[in-house]
């Protein structure tokens, strides 16, 4: 076994875990108007269940419904009506040989910002106002009600079939407020000393384990730093964890508090919680090991930006924790433990973290990935299909969604043929290649070259369709994912030859002077001045809107301004460029016209599908379908999930 420490199965209690790969809690967006289980979300933990991890742990499950559910789609634990979903979830996650674990949660005093003023009390550790809102002081009769409701809730669920579950004391929520100093300045017995302001937390572990058994593990999440400068750091989170040594049977480390109260640092605190793009992989890993130092009885677990098993072995074999936690990689590759324990590591997609999850969760309540179509759509993926009618597909363009359409369709049978018109499969993607903040879209890239050429596929490189070349190839389906081109914006002086395209500049960067001016902060050209500055290149960007454009993945945006921030890199907004000159760029803003001096110039405003293109291959067989950018500029996510599911369809419908 290549892996035999992240392999190692143990117990606590009575409860075997066959490995020590969890995955981590994730709210589920798609629940029922009335909080429970649905279908949909049960075949979502289902197919992290079949990847191989040892436990599946739902996210956000509400212990308090009054007051304590921030977000809408938290599972009422409170509620009789949710033990039949609950059972049968936890009935399907353990046949597949997983533990099911569930987050147990209260906000706090967070839950006083979604309430018209007056309508309701919340309650926080100390009195305060939040939001314009204002919070009182928990009283003791309330903390132990609550003491009480964490316990009910953790035996309501074991008697569902739960395996074991994880209290939240971490992220900024009611426990990690309580923990912190900055927070709960209260002067008795529930404040103060390190002793007193993790006792709530150590008496809600002890009411679940008289409850439900001392053999019920209870895992519990806290914050070793809070990541803020007014906040507690990892001196005062290993005080945390030593209070809970022994007394919780797993603590599972993580940082980051509430945003509400400091928003300077709101950005920056979530994109390390949820690791960015603009992060090194493991980048948390280093406060579960220090943990680790002062904790001898309670399992230690790490996360935050894992999916590498070479790098997770190294973190159980060298002791930095005793269980590694995915969330998004397990979003992005449910198959990553079964994929290491049969040696198939170069078959993982890797997250490339760029939060895209997370904002189209927050915006439409679903957790789609950019580079696994499958995700989400477990029900639709289970259905029973009519058998495929052998078809000869031709896709023309091998990009992502053309490699993404040429590899379902040879999974389900179909003959291939897959031409790209330059001489590598990869599309516009290759010209970030190079972008170190890009590494893990590169590998999937290449990843999916891999899996084309292994698949039997006829691959034609340097090939150019044109309607000529795909009659002859007599095909009975054609796939056009030509993609886009980039815009050139009618400007005097766009044509001089200190101007380039971004894609360019992305691929060479020789070509970028020291100074330049990108016209567009999309997320195409904030994500180009980020890696010129990276190469101590200086890059001022222009912007006739009034913001960024992130479009969906306004997450990503998040991490975006945060660098952008770390670099200096200045944006004008609602600034329209006038002409371009030999050294310098003129535009007008409401102050009036200005320029700015520059070495190069680089446009970065969007880009032009080659729709003509495409449809001039729609009388060339008898089923043509156009997917991606050459429909309408959009991202890898629809251009992946057009492709799937289109290919997936050929020859049944």
């Amino acid at each position: 076994m290549k892996y035999k420490s992240l392999f190692e199965p143990f117990k606590i209690g009575k409860t075997y875990f066959k490995n020590r790969i969890f995955s981590a809690p994730m709210g589920y967006m798609s629940i029922s108007p009335n909080a429970t289980v649905t279908d949909d979300l049960i075949a979502y933990y289902e197919r992290k269940a079949q990847g191989g991890a040892a436990v599946i742990t739902l996210g956000e499950g509400s212990i308090d419904s009054e007051q304590s559910k921030l977000f809408t789609h938290m599972l009422d634990l409170e509620s009789p009506g949710a033990r039949s979903g609950l059972s049968r979830l936890a009935d399907t996650v353990s046949r597949h040989g997983a533990v099911l674990s569930i987050e147990l949660e209260h906000h706090g005093r967070p839950f006083a910002t979604t309430l018209p003023s007056g309508e309701k009390v919340v309650y926080g550790p100390s009195e305060c106002e939040l939001e314009g809102m204002h919070v009182r002081e928990m009283p003791e009769e309330r903390i132990m009600e609550l003491i009480e409701k964490y316990a009910k809730a953790a035996h309501f669920v074991k008697q569902c079939g739960f395996g074991m579950v994880m209290v939240h004391a971490g992220h900024g929520w009611l426990q990690n407020q309580f923990l912190a100093p900055r927070i709960n300045m209260r002067k008795d017995k529930w404040g103060g000393s390190i002793e007193n302001r993790t006792r709530f937390l150590r008496e809600i572990i002890n009411a679940i384990h008289k409850l439900c058994g001392d053999d019920f593990p209870v895992e519990v999440r806290i914050s070793a730093t809070e990541l803020t400068e007014h906040g507690y750091g990892i001196d005062e989170g290993i005080e945390i964890a030593k209070q809970l040594d022994g007394i919780a049977d797993i603590i599972h480390v993580s940082a980051g508090c509430e945003g509400f109260t400091e928003k300077a640092y709101a950005h920056e605190v979530f994109t390390t919680t949820h690791p960015s793009m603009f992060l090194e992989d493991g980048v948390n890993v280093r406060y579960a090991a220090e943990v680790k130092k002062h904790v001898h009885k309670s399992k230690i677990a790490t996360l935050g930006a894992l999916s590498d098993p070479a790098m997770m072995e190294e973190i159980i074999s060298s002791g930095k924790a005793d269980i590694v936690e995915m969330a998004r990689g397990l979003n992005c590759d449910p198959d990553i433990p079964n994929k290491a324990l049969d040696d198939r590591g170069d078959e993982i997609i890797h997250c490339m973290r760029c939060l895209y999850c997370f904002s189209i969760g927050m915006r439409r309540g679903y957790f789609f990935c950019v580079l696994n179509p499958e995700i989400e759509r477990g029900r639709y993926l289970g259905r029973v299909l009519p058998d495929a009618k052998k078809q000869k597909v031709l896709v023309v363009g091998g990009g992502i969604g053309g490699m993404q359409a040429a590899l379902v369709s040879a999974r389900h049978g179909h003959e291939v043929i897959l031409c790209e018109k330059g001489p590598r499969l990869g599309g516009n993607m290759l010209c970030e290649e190079s972008v170190p903040f890009k590494r893990h879209l590169k590998e999937y890239v290449e990843l999916q070259r891999r899996l084309v050429d292994r698949a039997h596929i006829d691959i034609r490189l340097n090939t150019e369709v044109t309607p000529e070349y795909a009659k002859s190839m007599d095909a009975d389906v054609i796939i056009a994912a030509l993609g886009a081109r980039p815009i050139v914006p009618e400007i005097p002086g766009i044509d001089s030859p200190q101007v380039i395209g971004a894609e360019y500049a992305f691929s060479h960067t020789e070509a970028v002077g020291d100074k330049s001016v990108i016209l567009g902060a999309g997320l195409v050209g904030t994500e180009l001045a980020i890696y010129l500055a990276m190469l101590g290149k200086k890059a001022t960007i222009i912007e006739i809107e009034g913001e960024i454009n992130t479009g969906i993945n306004y997450m990503h945006g998040y991490a975006i301004k945060v660098q952008l921030a770390k670099h200096g890199i200045d944006i004008h907004f609602n600034a329209k460029t006038l002409r371009i000159g030999d050294d310098e760029v003129c535009y007008e803003t409401q102050d009036g016209e200005t320029s700015l001096k520059c070495d190069t110039v680089i446009y970065a405003v969007g880009r032009t599908p080659l729709h003509e293109e495409a449809c001039a291959l729609r009388d060339c067989a008898r089923r043509f379908y156009a997917i991606g950018d050459c429909v309408t500029p959009r991202t890898i996510a629809a251009a992946n999930e057009e492709a799937a599911t289109i290919a997936r369809d050929i020859g049944r419908f």
